[in-house]
């Protein structure tokens, strides 16, 4: 029998592909409890993960992407390493990204980025979302069969946030091969082979949108571009172009990666039951609820760190200042304290919403409404213009034996690939 808790969680092969059984040993240990290998308090319990990502006074967010690899030296035993943090800051890996940053300079960040992302600027969003995936599904479906990822949610989310962000269709392409050369440059957030994160891997994202920014501030349109160039701070202040652009980038980014994760872990769930295509085919009203569950149990983010500043208690367990969190979403929403019989996918899951998989406090996901349209929509469509959706047995293996490739990340909950067969509708011409 595998003693899971002595695995190394970060490096692991083994974990990568399944880490389900390891959240449980861990828990059923106790919800925190420190793991040996790089010294990090694992939080796998769920009312203790929403205690530390509802507590940005005690616990900063300076090494969220990056945990017990960021290079931070050993803190000082103090009862407050607040000064310790700031002074280290600069050389964290991401310390420009709204997701390292804390109060205040998050606050006026986030507030910066919610004037991006409006109600009215979704909904607008919402309008192409709906005309994008009949335009990319027409591909996919007349091919018959195909990898999910690649020949429909990596595209579909891309052109969904470039649209929401203003990037001209012009430069879609070039957005395409600039990523592309990132991936191939080697940036691995949360890299199981012990890569080191190198300090601004968006450098691509960072030039073009620096450039978008500085043109509309000189001449402004009225378009999507020139309102995120002039978006102001809660005081009313122009911030500086890097700000903006790195804001931008985040959106880009992040809102990208979520998608693609969600969309291709619920149509694995999808391919592998007939009968619950069925009852979303019948009912389209059952497709939030159906998204909600996905993202529970397959939760897109494995988790993320926190930094305790000052000495506190969680889940009654004694935590020093300096102790490196790990929050493990995905451990957190198989919590069976929180939700009964969490291993199992149940489309009737009255509190499944009540997940963390787009995180709690203050650096909850700020593009979640939209990643829920996203699925919606690609879902929907995809249901609508189908009879049938089966797992490619070439590639996959037969039912019973299974086989699929996953991130190699302690960060990241996503397939490499997902190779799909389509049966499409009678009559399918939308």
């Amino acid at each position: 029998m595998t003693d899971y808790e002595t695995l190394n969680f970060f490096t692991d092969p083994d974990l990568v592909e399944n880490p389900y059984p390891y959240y449980d040993a861990m828990r059923q240990g106790c919800p925190v409890k420190r793991e040996p290998h790089q010294n990090v308090m694992m939080v796998t319990g769920y009312e203790e993960a929403i205690q530390v990502l509802s507590d940005e006074k005690t616990f900063s967010s300076c090494i969220s992407v990056t945990g017990p690899f960021s290079g931070l030296p050993v803190p000082p035993e103090s009862d407050d390493i607040s000064e310790f943090i700031e002074e280290h800051r600069p050389s964290l890996p991401m310390n420009d990204q709204l997701p390292t940053m804390d109060p205040p300079q998050h606050t006026d960040h986030r507030a910066l980025l919610m004037r991006l992302i409006t109600p009215k600027r979704l909904k607008e969003n919402e309008e192409f979302i709906w005309g994008l995936a009949d335009k990319l599904l027409d591909d996919v479906l007349a091919k018959g069969e195909g990898d999910y990822i690649t020949g429909f949610a990596a595209p579909f989310a891309m052109l969904v946030i470039a649209d929401l962000l203003g990037v001209p269709e012009s430069d879609h392409q070039e957005f395409i091969e600039g990523l592309n050369i990132q991936v191939e440059k080697g940036f691995s957030l949360g890299s199981t082979d012990g890569e080191a994160l190198k300090l601004n891997p968006l450098e691509f994202l960072y030039k073009k949108f620096g450039d978008y920014i500085v043109d509309r501030r000189a001449n402004p349109t009225d378009d999507v571009l020139t309102g995120l160039a002039t978006a102001t701070f809660p005081d009313g202040t122009l911030p500086p172009v890097d700000d903006v652009l790195r804001i931008a980038a985040n959106v880009f980014s992040a809102g990208q990666e979520t998608t693609v994760r969600l969309l291709s872990s619920a149509l694995r769930i999808l391919a592998e039951n007939p009968e619950l295509q069925k009852t979303l085919r019948a009912d389209p009203e059952l497709i939030p609820n159906f998204t909600e569950e996905a993202l529970r149990v397959e939760s897109p983010i494995k988790g993320d760190f926190r930094l305790a500043k000052a000495p506190t208690t969680v889940g009654g367990v004694d935590v020093p200042a300096g102790t490196i969190m790990m929050l493990v979403n995905g451990a957190a929403n198989r919590d069976p304290r929180q939700f009964t019989d969490p291993g199992e996918f149940d489309l009737e899951r009255r509190n499944a919403r009540t997940h963390i998989a787009f995180g709690r406090g203050i650096h909850s996901c700020p593009g979640a409404p939209l990643a829920r349209t996203e699925a919606r929509v690609g879902i929907q469509r995809l249901l609508e213009r189908t009879s049938e959706i089966k797992l490619s047995e070439t590639v996959h293996g037969p039912e019973g034996d299974r086989k699929f490739g996953y991130l190699p990340t302690f960060i990241l909950r996503g397939l490499l690939a997902l190779h799909l067969e389509y049966t499409p509708a009678e009559g399918n011409d939308k």
